[in-house]
């Protein structure tokens, strides 16, 4: 069950930071989190207390060059905003401050700009918090408190940041128009708030108050659609900041098992669901799991004490409708989750497990950077969520690897069929040298077979390369189409140090697989 349709999805930006002019390569600028605004600030009389509390956020970032693995995108200036929370901290959003080589944090009214660094962070919920070394920043900038509960639609809402267009910070006046639940990023679910004021780039990270306290963070606003802006909830960013008092982020514990809703009448009598009872139907069980308490056809009623309709929506509050699975983290208790259900006609209760994450055979990098490894002319490297997603935004590299049946394609949304499962591909372009002589670069090629033994993952590859006494080396790779490459294995040692020299790169490979390659 989708809490977004596909042409939505599309539709949804992410803020864009506010940044210095510059080119990159469509894979790296499709990793940037970007940095939304709000539009010009309206007209705003006198001072007031949350001001001071609303800090401008200046960052310098290094992306990943997912086709240059060994080296960073170009440094980039953006700007964001942020706001001072309890404990000496400031809440943004993570897109604000992704792959950072620098943060500096400036406060209301003030030139100075004082070095920040990232205490906590989650790519899925889009939420950061910052510390600064030096203290004396939160003086005379005071905590803001943060709502208990959710807004009432058609609550009035001031929205401050520092959007493009000035330097001065910026407040816009709107109405809270829908709260729902839907998905985020990185598979993460939670609720959002719509708000009739457009978001344009430089305010991502900036507090929403209502009646003197913070109701959400600006995070995102829907292309092609004018005066549509969206936060992340008060209570979503409670719930960030509770799971961080253990020093770690765990993450929203979830089923991920898929669901149908059961309001068509010939599916219910086949299922022998009662007239008054809602629910929704298992579809299909989550994979890599263990031993699974649901089975398909199985009608989930109720989470805990919440009753499902028909559409798989439970009551919150008076006038809200939201997605059962709001209640799944905050009911989830010794990794289970209490549910009853109907199978085969019969109620039960049953305790599901659940998890805060599950693995993927394309894993997000999570602000690490792509692991690579380069023997003679050729680059090796482990493909990811990320890289996957910037070639399905691209039609013809989509097509091109569909055509192919390249793994990048046609396993994006697997899980690993093995435990340590990984792509292994060849990124970039050979090297030029002469050992290449009459071979097509394999460019995104997913790497299926080395000398006859089917490759796990980049550390194998390397492992194998390492060990090999081989004459040859014979690549095979995954698809069709695409052909084998013979290479002497002397010739590619013999080759690297110079292949390296000549085109400046400094190490052979990424830091974690040093030890396996000189053990």
């Amino acid at each position: 069950m989708t809490q977004m349709n596909p042409s939505e999805q599309n539709q949804l930006q992410t803020a864009r930071p506010s940044q210095r002019p510059g080119l990159f390569g469509r894979l790296a600028a499709f990793a940037a989190l970007h940095c939304l605004a709000l539009a010009p600030a309206a007209a705003w009389a006198g001072q007031d207390s949350v001001r001071p509390s609303v800090v401008k956020i200046h960052t310098t970032s290094r992306l990943p060059d997912f086709l240059r693995p060994w080296t960073k995108a170009a440094p980039r200036d953006m700007s964001g905003t942020g706001f001072v929370i309890d404990g000496k901290r400031i809440v943004t959003n993570a897109h604000v401050v992704a792959y950072p080589s620098q943060i500096y944090v400036q406060g209301y009214q003030s030139s100075e700009k004082f070095p920040a660094k990232v205490a906590a962070i989650s790519a899925a919920m889009d939420l950061a918090v910052l510390t600064v070394e030096d203290e004396t920043f939160f003086a005379d900038r005071p905590a803001l408190a943060l709502d208990d509960g959710l807004p009432r639609v058609k609550a009035s809402v001031n929205v401050y940041g520092y959007p493009i267009g000035g330097d001065q910070i910026s407040v816009t006046e709107g109405i809270a128009s829908r709260v729902e639940y839907t998905t985020y990023y990185l598979d993460a679910s939670g609720l959002r708030i719509q708000i009739d004021a457009a978001l344009n780039p430089g305010n991502s990270g900036g507090p929403a108050v209502s009646d003197g306290k913070v109701i959400g963070v600006a995070f995102s606003g829907l292309a092609k659609a004018e005066n549509i802006g969206y936060l992340i909830p008060a209570e979503e960013l409670r719930t960030f900041l509770d799971d961080l008092k253990d020093g770690h982020y765990d993450g929203k514990p979830r089923l991920w098992d898929e669901f149908q809703t059961t309001e068509n009448d010939t599916l219910r009598s086949w299922l022998k669901i009662p007239k008054d009872v809602g629910g929704c139907m298992v579809t299909k069980l989550a994979t890599g799991s263990g031993q699974s308490v649901l089975s398909e056809s199985d009608v989930v009623t109720h989470v805990g004490p919440h009753a499902l309709d028909r559409s798989g929506n439970v009551r919150l509050g008076d006038d809200l409708q939201v997605m059962f699975a709001y209640y799944v983290p905050k009911l989830a208790h010794d990794g289970v989750v209490p549910l009853s259900i109907i199978r085969g006609g019969q109620p039960m209760q049953v305790d599901v497990p659940v998890a805060a994450q599950r693995k993927y055979v394309l894993p997000h990098l999570d602000g690490a950077y792509p692991s690579y490894f380069i023997l003679g002319p050729m680059v090796f490297s482990t493909a990811s969520a990320e890289l996957a997603r910037g070639l399905h935004a691209d039609a013809r590299w989509f097509n091109f690897l569909t055509e192919k049946k390249n793994p990048l394609a046609m396993r994006a949304s697997d899980q690993p069929a093995f435990d340590g499962e990984e792509l292994v591909i060849v990124p970039s372009q050979f090297f030029s040298h002469r050992l290449t002589k009459g071979y097509d670069s394999p460019t995104l090629q997913v790497i299926q077979e080395l000398n006859g033994v089917p490759i796990k993952n980049l550390a194998h590859l390397v492992e194998m390369l390492r060990d090999s006494k081989d004459e040859f080396l014979r690549f095979k790779f995954a698809g069709t189409g695409v052909e084998e490459l013979v290479f002497r294995r002397q010739e590619l040692l013999d080759a690297t140090e110079d292949i390296l020299t000549d085109n400046g790169i400094r190490k052979q490979c990424s830091d974690e697989l040093e030890s396996v390659w000189k053990k």
